[in-house]
């Protein structure tokens, strides 16, 4: 059926599946820091603004906790299940860095997040805020962990072939393999990055319907401040990332820039658009700027790119998903600078939360940071094929012996669950932010903090019936 196999559609699953479940980690990753500075700023200042919005977003990130883990669950029985020559072949590899991740990261998380989100008035305020810390750094230690495998996938070192299997001889050259820094800091980064525009975007939908108060403008202002210093921080840790990429993964670089073949000692140019053509070996209707594609990826003027004809059809990527996929993360990494700049300039003039044309940008590019994370990952893992395993094992050998029906079959099952379940998930979670904080809450008595009595935080009962008091139109619609 329309040319596929079963390893076509083997990829497809877990491309499916992954794609869903990257999407909940980030936001948790952005969610916990949040909160843990929320709760500190709280503890600092005794300004009840931010203890009302961690209240607020602490019911979003339970959710959202809630579906990466089972989410992440699917993804992990796919090892065995359609991957198991792969398994067989590295799992003494990547075996122990997962286990290392649950004993170290999800036992972090789950003894302190019982304590974050219900032990609001049963222990002390420090210990509160000390549950909420470790859950952000459970968070961060567990990105460390899946990080570490997926980049020695990537750049491979600190191993044997022993008996057609791979064995560590090297445990620290596993972990802190080449790429495995730069891709840390990329997708950490990218974390925060598509949490401020997530929480920038709430913001930006009260106040565009006139619900303007203390918490609200909290929120903008403290994600256009981290938009304004980290996305540009985020592109210079991108360069370092293709600088790695060009030296270890030479045929990605290629692929991405589309970049068929060198002419002489002529220098690389770059190639803004255009459409990499596999079959013809061309990239068709060319937009380039010369000696631009030798400066960025280079840092010179005069040297060369490697090209895709410098590799044997077999080992090129598919230059035409990845050319396109590169773009657009890069392409909404510039929107984002830009928004950061422009509320900058906004709040200069004490317009930051009036101008309707930049909170109509703001609220737009709410899913801009889940967008271009997805578009990294499929530059970052399309452009590793027909590698599984850089240059160790090819995707084709790395499959189970399952036939196209059944896994047509279960792709089907997949995608029809997937869209139910996490489709509620995500829809219950947009009706929390559509609620909004409520300036009021936690005021029943007068300290409202840990230790004090009051009605515990409920994430899963947060929302009314309707959703929305002021019965304004969903969020959903407007994005």
């Amino acid at each position: 059926m329309f040319g596929l196999e079963a390893l076509d559609l083997a990829r497809i699953q877990f491309a499916f599946t992954i794609s869903f479940h990257i999407l909940f980690p980030a936001i948790t990753i952005g969610l916990a820091s949040y909160l843990a500075v929320l709760e500190g700023l709280w503890l600092k200042t005794h300004n009840d603004t931010y203890r009302d919005l961690y209240h607020f977003w602490s019911k979003i990130f339970a959710v959202n906790f809630g579906m990466g883990v089972v989410s992440g669950l699917v993804m992990a029985y796919q090892f065995g299940t359609n991957w198991s020559r792969f398994s067989d072949f590295a799992g003494s590899v990547t075996g122990p860095l997962l286990t290392y991740e649950v004993l170290t990261a999800f036992f972090l998380e789950a003894g302190f997040l019982g304590v974050m989100l219900f032990g609001w008035n049963k222990v002390g305020r420090n210990l509160h805020f000390f549950a909420t810390v470790m859950v952000a750094i459970g968070t961060l230690i567990s990105t460390f962990w899946i990080l570490a495998s997926n980049s020695w996938m990537q750049t491979p070192q600190g191993y044997e072939i022993v008996n057609g299997q791979v064995i560590p001889v090297d445990w620290l050259a596993v972990i802190f393999n080449p790429s495995f820094p730069y891709r840390l800091l990329h997708m950490s980064t990218a974390a925060f990055v598509a949490t401020a525009f997530f929480v920038g975007s709430s913001a930006a939908w009260h106040l565009l319907r006139g619900k303007d108060n203390p918490a609200i403008r909290t929120m903008l202002s403290m994600a256009m401040w981290m938009a304004l210093i980290v996305a540009p921080i985020q592109a210079v840790i991108g360069d370092f990332h293709g600088l790695n990429t060009l030296k270890h993964q030479p045929a990605k670089i290629a692929a991405i820039e589309g970049h068929w073949e060198n002419h002489g000692d002529e220098p690389t140019p770059l190639i803004l658009f255009g459409w990499p053509d596999m079959k013809e070996e061309r990239t068709k209707l060319a937009v380039e700027i010369p000696y631009l594609g030798s400066l960025i990826l280079t840092h010179s003027l005069d040297k060369q790119v490697p090209a895709l004809k410098e590799f044997p059809p077999e080992d090129r990527p598919n230059s035409t998903i990845v050319f396109w996929s590169f773009r657009i993360m890069v392409g909404l990494g510039f929107l984002m600078i830009f928004t950061g700049l422009w509320s900058l300039w906004l709040r200069k003039r004490d317009k930051l939360y009036t101008s309707r044309p930049f909170l109509y940008l703001a609220l737009w590019m709410g899913p801009s940071g889940l967008i271009a994370i997805l578009a990294g990952w499929f530059t970052t893992e399309i452009g590793r094929q027909p590698w599984v395993i850089y240059g160790l094992m090819r995707t084709a050998d790395a499959s189970s012996n399952h036939s196209f029906m059944q896994m047509s079959i279960t792709l089907i099952m997949f995608v029809v669950v997937y869209f139910a379940l996490f489709g509620a998930g995500l829809g219950y979670m947009m009706r929390l932010v559509r609620k909004g904080p409520k300036i009021d809450e936690g005021k029943e008595t007068n300290e409202g903090g840990p230790g004090q009595k009051r009605t515990p935080a409920r994430p899963l009962s947060a929302a009314d019936d309707n959703g929305d008091s002021d019965h304004s139109p969903s969020l959903t619609k407007e994005i």
